[in-house]
């Protein structure tokens, strides 16, 4: 059985914010969580989202787009459904069974970036940044507080032996 949280990532066209959720959570959160992504209208990659993550060290270049609804048919249920699109299309998510906790956190969608190619990748990084710090505060604060539950349950059953960090 998986241990790790698992996080369903959703934008509008899983080819920029979504996908980007997606690798940095696992990239630097792995150990305890499980992202994927998915969207809406799946469309292909977006190459700004490539560019400043590839900046990052981190290759999502191969990564595909995928369809939301391949997902909630899945076996092993989501903890957390986190849409990165904007409010209008964060409403067209479907709901997920065996209760996902759904969070809405909406980015800048790239698809409607302007200007020169310089400029673009500075709104993009703008966005990545901002993903990141999100997910930053994020996952300590889920794993703070999973580490109290299972403290708490272990308190409650008579299996503390240590203080958990």
């Amino acid at each position: 059985m998986n241990m790790k949280q698992r996080v369903l990532f959703v934008g509008l066209y899983n080819a920029a914010r979504s996908q980007i959720a997606e690798a940095l959570m696992n990239y630097y959160y792995g150990d305890a969580f499980e992202a994927h992504s998915a969207g809406l209208e799946p469309q292909r990659l977006n190459l700004l989202a490539v560019e400043v993550m590839r900046q990052q060290k981190i290759d999502i270049s191969k990564n595909q787009p995928k369809w939301i609804y391949d997902f909630i048919k899945e076996p092993e249920p989501f903890h957390y459904v986190i849409t990165v699109c904007d409010e209008r299309n964060a409403k067209r998510c479907p709901k997920f069974p065996d209760g996902a906790k759904r969070l809405d956190w909406s980015f800048p969608d790239f698809s409607v970036f302007e200007g020169s190619h310089r400029e673009q990748i500075a709104k993009a990084r703008q966005v990545r940044d901002a993903i990141k710090e999100r997910i930053d505060q994020w996952c300590p604060e889920r794993l703070r507080h999973l580490r109290y539950t299972i403290y708490d349950l272990r308190w409650k059953y008579g299996a503390v032996d240590e203080v958990i960090e």
